[in-house]
Order: structure tokens, then C-alpha cells, then sequence
């Protein structure tokens, strides 16, 4: 076969493509260490991760151990979303109570309360785009992104019809007000480094 027929015969074969035959392939790559690596609608994102970035995501789960238990944050953990080919590993999650594991020893995404994704410059574009209408389809009650590079930060919630319906957006520094969410809690943004 020449390399035009191998490449015609793989593009026609992934109708049947699957996010576990994707990870599969990631996962015999040589993916640089310190890189996050995620399947959006299909297409695959590695970002190399930040000291900024870290401090965010620790301040973040540090701060919702307040009211979670350890082992309901999670960080960078794949978790498979509606849509086409959607296995994010987001920043920060928060599961509900009685959340288990399902089948293939996965989080479900019906047990998440709460999102946070810090922004990097390459990926941006998911945290606000297909990822943001994901985790709207998928009824994610409070997703926050965090973006060092403006000093802001952006909570959505009220997912319905896979939109969020109210979305707020402020500075670092000023408190991000979930007391009236699943998560029931007040964030600090006065410590969060900027890039």
C-alpha cells in the first residue's frame, strides 16, 4: 500500500473511533511530562502546565475542602462528556455526595457540581468555547474559569438547554459568591497569581 492508500483507509475507519481507542494511542505517545492531555469534540490538546496555573488549581481545591471531602476534588482526571469525543481532564472538579465510579472506573459527569478551568493561552479557546457548552450540556451546575493572562475570572451557572444562563465576571481579588450553590462556599480570588 502506499502512504495515500494508508491514509485514505485510516481517515475512512474512524467512524468507529472511540475516546477509549484515543486515550489508547495517547497513551503509547511520548507525551512530555508536565503536559495535560485532552480529547475536545474529537481533536487532541496537550498544554504544558504552569507554576501559575498550579497555584491556582491547589488555591481552588484547597479552598473547597471547606465543605468536600478529599476524595470528591479531583484534578486533571479524564472524565467522558456528551457530545462527540469529549474526554476533558478539567482543572478542578467537585462530586456530589454519594458519587461512584462507574464502569470502567471513571467519574461520572452526572455526579459534578463544580468546574473550574484555569485558562491557558493555547487552549483558551476550549475553556471558553466547546468545553464551557459541554459541561452546559451535561448540566454542570457552577463552571468558573480563571484566566491569569486578564486578572479575571467568569462563573456560569443555571445550565439549561446547553447554555448557562447566568454568567458573572469580575476581577482577582474580588470573592466569588457560591453560597447559594451545591457548593455552598465563598472563593478567594485575592491570591491568585496573574501571568
Amino acid at each position: 500500500m502506499t502512504v495515500l492508500a494508508d491514509r485514505i483507509e485510516m481517515a475512512e475507519s474512524t467512524g468507529d473511533l472511540t475516546l477509549d481507542a484515543m486515550f489508547e494511542w495517547l497513551e503509547k505517545m511520548p507525551v512530555p511530562e508536565g503536559y495535560k492531555t485532552e480529547i475536545v469534540g474529537g481533536h487532541i490538546f496537550m498544554t504544558p502546565q504552569r507554576n501559575t496555573h498550579w497555584d491556582i488549581i491547589l488555591d481552588i481545591v484547597e479552598q473547597l475542602r471547606a465543605t468536600y471531602p478529599r476524595k470528591r476534588v479531583k484534578s486533571d482526571l479524564r472524565m467522558d462528556y456528551p457530545g462527540r469525543l469529549n474526554g476533558f481532564a478539567s482543572d478542578v472538579v467537585a462530586l456530589a455526595d454519594g458519587a461512584q465510579q462507574g464502569v470502567k472506573g471513571r467519574w461520572r459527569h452526572e455526579d459534578v457540581e463544580f468546574i473550574a478551568e484555569v485558562i491557558s493561552k493555547d487552549t483558551a479557546g476550549n475553556d471558553y468555547g466547546p468545553k464551557k457548552d459541554t459541561y452546559a450540556t451535561a448540566g454542570v451546575p457552577v463552571y468558573l474559569t480563571v484566566d491569569p493572562y486578564t486578572g479575571e475570572w467568569h462563573l456560569h451557572t443555571q445550565p439549561k438547554d446547553g447554555k448557562y444562563h447566568v454568567d458573572v465576571t469580575f476581577d482577582f481579588g474580588e470573592e466569588i459568591d457560591l453560597t447559594r450553590t451545591a457548593v455552598g462556599l465563598v472563593l478567594r480570588t485575592d491570591g491568585f497569581p496573574r501571568d
